[in-house]
């Protein structure tokens, strides 16, 4: 079962705010959030079963009773040549369009073989990857994975802030990230140390299935850039991802293929210096239960650059 169809998952989106509430549909559990004022979306992420007409049905019958604006589904592409539901509504009822209003998983991630050893891991880097793990090593670089306690919560916090301001990105609450390794009790909190200064703080969750690299934050400071810490605290996490028995060591999020204006480009880059294993793991399907509203709030999200 992956970790976005767990109890502890919807724990935690309740805990911090990130979720109205969450509906279990049989063995389905879908987020309801606001997504615009007064209107609210339903979400269910990453689909390891292959769904039943009756689960699409109850599902299309549970977004008319929460008056949601439309449904989203994240559905992993399954192996098996049998169509989806959801294609199969698509293509004969039009009721699912393969789109998404918000995308919490990219269709494209990075993994690694955890069962590989770790020489054939590290040989399996790109040549820069691995000198990078040896300079943050000669440099002294200590990575621990420390306790999940507010004091060094607030340590990658404030690098948290230093890098969404640095690089625009998004960023959550310290509320969030509290409840996130709080609630969530396979996730661990790395912190990397350069002479007992915090300069580069990662959070982890770490599952017999697989082993996923979530939030990272780094320092900006030059004394700090080009000392290698983030390669260290990757090649830390696989480690310990072999250790704990998962399956695979998963990046999460990397850029479609050939998309070099990707806001993932560079992060994808850093990725594929630990591997070139690029898998298509999802697609998503949107149920739009009020076409109006859809279609006139996707347009003022376009006018301002959402």
């Amino acid at each position: 079962m992956s970790i976005w169809q767990t109890k502890k998952w919807w724990e935690m989106l309740v805990a911090s705010w990130q979720a109205e509430k969450i509906i279990e549909s049989n063995w389905i559990f879908i987020e309801k959030r606001k997504v615009a004022l007064w209107e609210y979306g339903l979400f269910v992420l990453w689909l390891e079963k292959q769904l039943s007409e009756q689960d699409v049905n109850e599902m299309i019958k549970l977004c008319k009773k929460e008056k949601a604006l439309f449904l989203q589904v994240e559905a992993i592409n399954f192996s098996s040549s049998q169509a989806s539901p959801l294609e199969e509504k698509e293509q004969e009822q039009k009721v699912f369009k393969k789109w998404y209003y918000k995308k919490f998983i990219t269709p494209y991630t990075a993994v690694i073989d955890t069962s590989l050893t770790e020489e054939q891991i590290l040989s399996n880097m790109k040549p820069k990857g691995r000198y990078n793990i040896k300079l943050a090593e000669k440099k002294w670089i200590k990575v621990i994975s420390v306790d999940k306690i507010d004091e060094n919560i607030e340590l990658f916090y404030k690098l948290m802030l230093e890098t969404t301001t640095r690089d625009w990105f998004n960023w959550n609450t310290f509320d969030f990230y509290k409840s996130f390794l709080t609630i969530l009790e396979n996730s661990k909190l790395l912190l990397a140390y350069y002479e007992w200064v915090v300069i580069a703080g990662w959070i982890f969750v770490f599952d017999a299935d697989a082993s996923i690299y979530y939030y990272w934050a780094s320092s900006w400071d030059s004394n700090y850039r080009n000392l290698m810490s983030p390669y260290l605290l990757q090649w830390e996490a696989i480690k310990i991802a072999k250790w704990l028995g998962s399956n695979i060591y998963d990046f999460l999020w990397v850029a479609w293929p050939d998309d070099i204006d990707s806001p993932l480009a560079w992060v994808t880059d850093f990725k594929k210096k630990f591997t070139s294993d690029i898998r298509d793991v999802s697609e998503s399907y949107i149920y739009v239960n009020k076409k109006l509203k859809y279609f006139i709030i996707n347009l003022i999200r376009k006018y301002k650059g959402r």
